[in-house]
């Protein structure tokens, strides 16, 4: 009798034994703990959802008191959204942002099925909503791909989504990621200290938000270009609508080598229920954007601009930098550039103050004439001053044309050491305003430097050449 229980005993001890293998959760590697998604059985080929292991490995790993939930190489669907817990990092295979061909470049090896790339579906339809990402304090989320494999190049316009990531929570990071084609970015309000870093794509309508900021961020090389869509209806849909990097209230934030291009407006920063923006902006750049900088309202003690790049010759009306009247703040520009061709540089009005120290302008006074692509000039000034105070000092205005029109709102201006092309003319039609204009350096008027300008080949000779035929 005992020979005759003794298998049915074997056999349910190894059956209890398989169970428990099946429902032990998977192993945990390293120091800090490391659990590999491939353990949870996820699908690879972007045909099924993988949003509930996902968040169920994230999640182990929180209750576990952090560390890191490693994704290997596939195409990942999510029909829903995911939360990183506190003290959790989220990671592929991607050391730094990765690049992939898209529909730009058709015929390309480096299509978005490569590394660890993440395809959300949920949320097509409307731009709120959870973010398909959501980071909270000391979350990272690190080296993917994301891509949206129902927004399509080739409509009438975008599908929205929410954000593509949520930034929450105090030291939130955001490192080495492609966001392919993203209707909204990333979503870095309310929170503190959060990180921005190495982070490249397209996204449609709203790249960049930042809000709430109470303690200083970080953004650094976020670069927003056209690797998926150009020359078709959602890319002038994104010319007309997006904008690259959108700021609110925020404390002190650092931003570092950014640059967006194909926007409605490149840069905007506004005024939210928080607050207006106070922060450090090196080395950032919007190309062929309608406006490239727009300022509504900045924190009295201002945005910093230094080693800026802005170029605008596209729109109704493109110009580099326009400060609405709704401006108080203060907005400085040291050693920036700023080209077309273009009517104008940069509007300025409201009752707060814009500083242009050792900056660069060029190629204003054109407008769009009816033949697509051809240029006229006009009689428009590089910067035009509706009211507010300027300071312009110890730059370079290389068209032999109007440099800075003062119009009657003006309160006070200063411009003075500047090296022009041609004369220096400043039209002053300020009332009242406190205006100082001296010690602007015009070119020679000497027969030697006439013929010395007739034999050069470079910008400024050519454009002195052409002011001069026109004052003709």
């Amino acid at each position: 009798m005992r020979l005759r229980t003794l298998p049915a005993a074997l056999a349910l001890i190894f059956c209890a034994a398989a169970f428990a293998a099946e429902t032990a959760p998977p192993p945990v590697t390293g120091s800090p703990a490391v659990r590999d998604i491939a353990a949870y059985g996820p699908n690879t080929d972007g045909a099924t959802d993988n949003t509930a292991l996902f968040q169920r490995a994230l999640d182990e790993t929180g209750a576990a008191g952090g560390g890191i939930v490693q994704v290997g190489t596939g195409r990942y669907r999510f029909d829903g959204s995911l939360t990183i817990p506190s003290n959790v990092t989220l990671r592929g295979t991607f050391t730094y942002s990765p690049a992939h061909a898209g529909i730009r470049d058709k015929g390309h090896k480096e299509l978005p099925v490569y590394g660890s790339v993440l395809e959300p579906r949920g949320g097509a339809g409307s731009g709120e909503g959870p973010a398909f990402i959501t980071l909270m304090d000391n979350a990272s989320l690190q080296g993917f791909t994301v891509h949206y494999p129902d927004q399509l190049p080739d409509a009438d316009a975008p599908t929205p989504y929410p954000y593509t990531v949520a930034m929450r929570g105090n030291n939130p990071a955001l490192t080495d990621m492609q966001l392919l084609n993203p209707y909204n970015g990333i979503d870095a309000s309310k929170n503190q200290r959060a990180l921005v870093r190495n982070i490249h794509g397209q996204p449609i309508h709203i790249g960049l938000f930042v809000d709430a900021i109470y303690d200083i961020g970080r953004v650094e090389n976020v670069h927003w270009n056209p690797w998926w869509a150009i020359n078709n209806k959602v890319y002038q849909w994104q010319t007309e609508n997006g904008v690259g990097f959108l700021f609110g209230r925020t404390d002190w934030h650092y931003v570092l080598n950014t640059f967006c291009f194909g926007y409605n407006v490149g840069y905007k920063f506004m005024e939210t229920e928080a607050g207006g923006t106070n922060g450090n902006f090196l080395g950032i750049g919007a190309d062929d954007c309608h406006t490239s900088l727009v300022v509504e309202e900045s924190a009295p003690m201002g945005i910093l601009i230094t080693n800026g790049e802005f170029v605008s010759f596209h729109g109704p009306d493109p110009t580099m930098i326009r400060v609405e009247k709704t401006h108080t703040g203060t907005v400085r520009f040291v050693n920036c550039a700023f080209w077309g061709p273009a009517r104008r540089n940069a509007v300025l009005d409201g009752t707060g103050t814009v500083g242009f120290s050792d900056c660069t302008f060029m190629q204003w006074g054109y407008e769009d004439t009816d033949t697509p692509g051809k240029k006229k000039r006009v009689d428009t000034p590089s910067l035009d001053v509706l009211g507010g105070s300027v300071l312009v000092r110890g730059c370079e205005f290389l068209e032999n044309r109007a440099q800075v029109r003062l119009g009657p709102e003006v309160d006070r201006a200063i411009i003075t050491e500047n090296l022009v092309n041609g004369k220096p003319r400043v039209e002053n039609d300020s009332r009242g305003g406190v205006v100082i204009v001296r010690d602007n350096a015009g070119t020679p008027n000497t027969k030697r430097w006439a013929r010395e300008m007739e034999r050069r080949k470079t910008f400024r000779s050519a454009a002195w050449r052409a002011g001069e035929r026109e004052r003709k």
